[in-house]
């Protein structure tokens, strides 16, 4: 499937490949015990493409410590992880930042937490807070999760996630965001995940 997919790839984009990601990477999905996938992984590091992986799930924090330990060659072979990190999952933070200390680009995905933490997401609760916060700095809530992800001293890019102008001008508020303070509205991830894989998706 690897080199189906590449193939697919590299027809679409010719030279311009230059980071490939394995996608949702969990501590089930066996890469990281498939010596032969790990090889061809390896050798298109040395093609000079970028290796990366992205997480999901309430095991990230593991699964991207396990990655850390991964070499070919004797040498670490991915150098970027694509993560979830929202101010409602931020349990993946502890290892984003070591992957970061390491070197590896850390890219923030599901800022808003698949729209949870969004205009028109839910207001009550913990999340009341953060909506008094967004109100009072005549931005959306959105903005505020967007600025507490770009804060993060580890993530090297937020993705936004927006498909119309609108949701792009309100996300790029989060640039105007001054300090934010601390704001503990966590949830336990399993709990978080739960929650998300419950959600319509459209």
């Amino acid at each position: 499937m690897f080199s189906t997919q590449l193939a697919e790839t590299r027809a679409l984009l010719g030279g311009r490949l230059a980071l490939y990601q394995v996608h949702s990477l969990t501590p089930d999905s066996g890469l990281l015990d498939d010596p032969a996938l790990l090889a061809a992984l390896a050798r298109l590091r040395a093609e000079g493409v970028l290796v990366g992986l992205t997480t999901s799930g309430a095991s990230q924090r593991d699964t991207l410590r396990r990655a850390l330990l991964v070499t070919a060659d004797g040498q670490p072979l991915f150098c970027a992880a694509q993560v979830t990190w929202n101010l409602l999952e931020p349990s993946v933070a502890p290892a984003a930042a070591e992957a970061a200390a390491a070197g590896w680009t850390i890219l923030v995905k599901e800022a808003v937490a698949n729209g949870r933490l969004a205009p028109g997401g839910t207001a009550a609760g913990p999340l009341a807070r953060l909506a008094a916060l967004a109100a009072a700095a005549g931005v959306g809530v959105d903005a505020i999760a967007i600025a507490a992800a770009l804060a993060q001293p580890w993530a090297s890019i937020v993705l936004s996630g927006a498909v119309t102008p609108r949701q792009l001008e309100s996300n790029l508020a989060a640039l105007a965001v001054g300090d934010l303070p601390e704001l503990d509205i966590a949830e336990p991830p399993g709990s978080y995940w739960a929650s998300r894989a419950a959600r319509p998706w459209q």
